[in-house]
């Protein structure tokens, strides 16, 4: 379905529509003369940019914050923990932002969010200079709210677009990680040297970067995005309704997890998850061990990042005509190849190419999953459930990575790596069954 051209705000007695009724926020009738199309297209590049700043940080912080973990603790095993309760914090918060942002909207929730963050940043600066991992841990844990607020941006700019256009509009947001990942590469190494100069640790030049990037970030996303994407999605969701179905407009969230294409979207993200955290985390150690220099860790780690992030450019045109299903196989697979070539050499080159793979694979699996599981819900579903998704991809992603520690003394690096590929293959045959029962549906 097209976006109609010049196509713009209606009250709802202007608007009917077949389905489910929904009602248009009080005063954003105020706008009937500007184009829907306009205004989602700013609110989408707005959530780009918030994505690139926040991500900068995000990745600059993730490839120090195992070896933060390391130096601070009494026990190496434990240099994960501060990760896993980054992942943990972040896949609990999910849940809370998921209903606040229904009620003080998806703008205010993410700069709150954003604001966490700085002070989260702050914690961590402080445990550096005192040595303190519990202090470090609970900073990180505080880095984690920030996160998974960041991350529901995705599902905004999918609630102001079309339903034909919303795998490009969540690749957009995505893509910003691009974007991030050349701040954090180009900013980590001086801020780190300035961080030196000043007599502060090495290790602080990451989260020094990490404020200053949350402070421009909160402040755009309080000028930028206006209107708020809730309310704009009301009144997209009036033109574009779903479909009728059995449960109305406002299921359980026990009835839309039992759907056999949101069991898809979410085993695709929660899984995707799961390998490229398993793999990632762990990689810092692994490069350490073999006597790499930070630069190369950086390197990798920022190969990586580019892996998540720069397939959107085109993942989200190849959703919207392949389908859904097709790119999370593709994306399951990726990942599967991955988790087989990181083990086989511990040298730059081979770890940057398994490094890169396993973003690819982790991308089409997330932007895929994400844009599948938007299919299948309305406004009044839109915040609980995809902030519950959100939920269930943090938990999974904080355990393996509090567990990745003790399995690396205990396995070591291509134990974890033939785990994380065993787990790829419950996406893939998820997802081949869906494929098949869809084609039978639709034959039918």
């Amino acid at each position: 379905m097209a976006w109609p051209p010049g196509a713009s705000y209606r009250t709802p007695a202007q608007t009917t529509c077949s389905g489910p009724t929904f009602v248009a926020t009080a005063g954003i009738t105020a706008l009937t003369a500007t184009p829907l199309t306009r205004i989602a297209r700013k609110i989408t590049l707005v959530l780009f940019a918030t994505q690139s700043l926040a991500s900068a940080g995000f990745i600059a912080a993730a490839a120090i914050n195992p070896i933060l973990g390391a130096k601070l603790a009494a026990d190496r095993s434990l240099a994960t923990l501060p990760t896993a309760g980054y992942l943990l914090s972040g896949a609990l918060a999910a849940l809370l932002w998921g209903h606040l942002m229904d009620r003080i909207g998806r703008r205010n929730g993410i700069a709150l969010g954003l604001l966490a963050g700085m002070v989260g940043n702050v914690v961590v600066l402080g445990a550096i200079q005192l040595r303190s991992f519990p202090m470090a841990t609970l900073g990180l844990m505080v880095m984690g709210v920030t996160n998974s607020a960041v991350q529901l941006g995705r599902f905004a700019a999918a609630e102001v677009n079309p339903p034909d256009q919303r795998g490009r509009a969540i690749s957009y947001v995505v893509l910003g990680g691009v974007v991030g990942t050349v701040l954090s590469r180009l900013l980590a190494v001086p801020v780190s040297d300035f961080a030196v100069s000043i007599g502060l640790d090495e290790l602080a030049g990451a989260y020094l970067t990490t404020l200053g990037l949350f402070a421009v970030a909160s402040v755009l996303v309080m000028v930028g995005l206006r209107p708020d994407p809730r309310d704009v999605g009301r009144e997209v969701a009036l033109l574009y309704p779903p479909p009728t179905r059995t449960g109305g407009s406002n299921r359980s969230r026990a009835e839309i997890f039992t759907q056999p294409a949101a069991v898809t979207a979410v085993l695709s993200m929660v899984l995707g998850q799961v390998v490229m955290v398993a793999v990632m985390v762990i990689t810092s150690l692994h490069m350490e061990d073999h006597q790499h220099s930070r630069s190369d860790i950086y390197s990798v780690i920022s190969g990586h990042t580019f892996g998540m992030f720069a397939p959107s450019i085109i993942s989200g045109r190849l959703l919207d005509t392949w389908g859904r299903g097709r790119m999370i196989l593709i994306g399951a697979t990726t990942l599967l190849v991955a988790c087989l070539v990181a083990p086989l050499s511990p040298q730059v080159v081979p770890l940057g190419i398994a490094l890169f793979l396993l973003g690819v694979g982790w991308n089409f699996c997330f932007v895929g999953g994400s844009t599948l599981l938007s299919d299948q819900l309305s406004p009044a579903e839109r915040s609980r459930t995809q902030g519950t998704n959100d939920l269930f991809v943090g938990l999974a992603s904080a355990s393996i990575s509090l567990g990745s520690g003790f399995l690396f003394g205990a396995i070591g690096y291509a134990g974890i790596t033939a785990i994380a590929g065993g787990l790829a293959l419950i996406p893939l045959a998820m997802t081949v069954n869906f494929m098949r029962t869809s084609r039978v549906a639709a034959a039918a």
